[in-house]
């Protein structure tokens, strides 16, 4: 009973505010859904304001909702009293606008969770002939996903102060403990981000991936690795045998002693967790992996660093299920996804794809060797080829190559050399001799800083 007494008085001063505060009304109208209202009037007088304030674009006053209200043909006399009375009800008294905002979203939250919770049931009890049980983890997901986005752009003028200092501010990176990829990168990779290692089967997609997140890992970085291909503890074993710096098969032999010893030292070294989740093959989507991520903040109070996702084309698209869609559309629906959760989390999201079957015998791989979409190139930030042949395999080698980088100019460094440990799962720097390709394109990167100074005189010619 208080509670709900609580919620009609938000809701009430929700309609109270739409009425008189003209920056509330702008910054949180858009979001406000009719059905958030429990009252079928405060729905129906809600409707009306907001309708008024799409159509004259201004707040809309008492008089002029009533005279609307009194228009319409499909109220009786008994609701017209009582939204009569609704409006009579609102007041122009002062509240915090922030304090407002927070509220009115956490209460818009709630309700979409709530009216997302009686769908489910609703679809369970097979009363929602249109929805499938399919359907509910989006729909909760969805629900989860409702927030306010106050931003309505930038002023180009007025936020140039502001966007000077943020020409000036170093932005935080993911380093590699690979110096190459750091330098194609310039320091690592940024937060919302999608970066795609493209590769034949058993050339080493899910290797690089094992072997980045284990780096994160030593870094103190919070990781989540999301398999759609191996099991938790296949994944799990090639990160042991990485960190451990043991093999595979040493794993299975070694005494529990030893292997204690071993995580002791590791869980002393990071402040980081790793996260393993297994998901059978094409069955999950980007819905999924928010509501994983938000049912591990909640229960273990685990936000990750950064994700990875093996691998993208054996994932499922939240807008679109198989079938008649075309490959291109599909699969740059899954990156589009992928990349747009990157970006709601702030954080980067690392993947891989197939090559095509050209592409599993070629050492010269391009984006044209993309498996099933174009598309996806088009979406990611950062993607690259890994390669191998019999020469490279009896080297304990494997050549990179850049496709797509929106970090700094592919041109450079464009292909280059990394050692492989196959059987500790592991990349390695390798001598500088061994970087024994030949690339027309590539220039050798300035890896000194102008002075100050430098940077005022390249400018000093400069007129608008």
């Amino acid at each position: 009973m208080a509670q709900q007494l609580l919620s009609d008085r938000i809701e009430t001063t929700i309609i109270s505010n739409l009425f008189f505060n003209e920056d509330f009304t702008r910054k949180a109208l858009p979001f406000i859904q009719p059905e958030y209202f429990s009252n079928a009037d405060e729905r129906t007088l809600f409707s009306e304001i907001y309708k008024f304030v799409d159509g004259y674009k201004n707040l809309p006053t008492k008089d002029t909702i009533l005279i609307e209200l009194n228009n319409r043909k499909d109220l009786n006399e008994d609701q017209l009293k009582n939204l009569r009375q609704l409006v009579s009800n609102a007041s122009n008294e002062e509240v915090d606008l922030q304090w407002l905002l927070d509220t009115t979203e956490k209460w818009c939250k709630d309700r979409a969770v709530h009216n997302a919770v009686l769908s489910g049931i609703k679809i369970l009890d097979n009363k929602d002939q249109k929805r499938t049980p399919e359907a509910i983890p989006s729909i909760l997901s969805d629900a989860l996903a409702v927030s306010f986005d106050n931003h309505i752009g930038h002023d180009y003028i007025e936020d140039a102060q502001n966007r000077f200092e943020w020409y000036h501010t170093k932005e935080k990176r993911y380093k590699f403990d690979l110096d190459y990829f750091n330098k194609i990168t310039k320091g690592g990779v940024p937060s919302k981000t999608l970066n795609i290692a493209l590769a034949g089967t058993g050339v080493g997609k899910s290797l690089f991936m094992c072997h980045v997140a284990s780096s994160f890992l030593t870094q103190g970085l919070n990781v989540l690795y999301i398999t759609l291909e191996m099991a938790e503890e296949r994944i799990a074993e090639r990160i042991d045998a990485n960190l451990f710096d043991v093999t595979m098969d040493d794993l299975h032999d070694m005494p529990k002693q030893l292997y204690d010893n071993k995580l002791d030292k590791l869980n002393a070294k990071t402040n980081g967790k790793l996260i393993i989740k297994e998901y059978p093959t094409a069955s999950a989507h980007s819905g999924h992996f928010r509501a994983l991520m938000n049912e591990l903040s909640l229960k273990k109070s685990f936000k990750p660093d950064v994700v990875f996702i093996d691998y993208l084309n054996i994932c499922a698209s939240a807008r679109f299920k198989g079938g008649n869609i075309s490959s291109y559309f599909y699969v740059k629906a899954i990156a589009e996804e992928l990349r747009g959760l990157a970006v709601e989390f702030n954080l980067p999201i690392f993947s891989a794809t197939q090559t095509t079957r050209t592409g599993y015998v070629s050492t010269d791989i391009g984006l044209e060797d993309t498996s099933e979409s174009f598309g996806l190139p088009a979406t990611a930030d950062f993607m690259f080829a890994l390669m191998s042949n019999e020469e490279l395999e009896a080297l304990g080698q494997m050549k990179v190559k850049q496709l797509k980088n929106r970090y700094n100019d592919p041109g450079l460094n464009r292909a280059f050399i990394v050692g492989v440990d196959r059987a500790k799962m592991r990349l390695y720097d390798v001598e500088n001799n061994a970087q024994n390709i030949v690339d027309a394109n590539q220039t050798k990167q300035d890896e000194n800083y102008p002075t100050p100074e430098d940077a005022y005189s390249k400018f000093s010619d400069f007129k608008i």
